[in-house]
């Protein structure tokens, strides 16, 4: 029998309030979800539905008012702020609607980044950085700035930068918003190839086309989900 692949990101009856008394917003509302090692999971809701909330807290960008997370093992809970960065630059790649390229950086320059925050020395910043460009298909723009690339080949960058620490989880926010449907076929056949390669992908979507390219698709209402 075969077993289940192990979790790598885990919110247990996690919820998520902002203000009191009047103006009390409950953005997410006794959440429990488990994302298994290799799973292409798709979440949708319309806005306001808390998809945006629990993204951000799967990505540690923000912590939960009540509630667990652990991602790859680690209890979020227990670290401090320099630990949780650390913990997000090593374990998580992130690609969002708008490419937040360094528009004076090249292809290959906007892809090391990540690494000098990791503190990986230069010939290895500059290996990794050339494989993961040729795995988006643009080994031959290496040196082309953002202004002369197209949105889609601008994703791809982004998308290399993402994974070019090897993480436990890509999250994906939108990542086809701002892309022409030709386009948009080309990014989702890419996460479809890594995903086949075993990185697991958490993809935040309204779009049904793209909530349908996923393995497993979840729909959030009022900070819940929903059936």
């Amino acid at each position: 029998m075969d077993l289940p692949n192990p979790p790598v990101a885990e919110l247990v009856h996690v919820s998520k309030v902002y203000g009191s008394g009047d103006t009390e917003v409950r953005a997410l509302d006794d959440l429990s979800l488990t994302v298994q090692q290799g799973d292409y999971l798709a979440v949708m809701g319309a806005s306001g539905s808390g998809k945006s909330t629990a993204m951000n807290i799967l990505g540690c960008l923000d912590r939960p008012s009540s509630g667990s997370y652990r991602l790859n093992g680690t209890d979020v809970d227990s670290l401090d702020d320099d630990a949780l960065a650390d913990l997000r630059n090593q374990q998580l790649g992130f690609v969002f609607q708008q490419f937040h390229l360094l528009p004076q950086l090249s292809a290959i320059d906007n892809v090391m980044l990540p690494m000098i925050y990791a503190r990986i020395p230069k010939e290895e910043r500059r290996r990794r950085a050339l494989a993961a460009l040729d795995r988006v298909g643009l080994s031959n723009r290496l040196e082309n700035k953002p202004n002369q690339l197209s949105g889609g080949q601008q994703q791809r960058v982004a998308l290399a930068r993402a994974i070019i620490n090897d993480p436990a989880m890509l999250l994906a926010d939108e990542p086809t918003g701002a892309l022409d449907s030709h386009t948009t076929e080309e990014v989702l056949s890419l996460f479809g190839d890594l995903n086949a390669q075993g990185i697991t992908i958490l993809l935040v979507t309204h779009e049904n086309e793209v909530g349908a390219r996923a393995d497993r698709v979840v729909h959030f209402r009022d900070g819940r989900i929903s059936g």
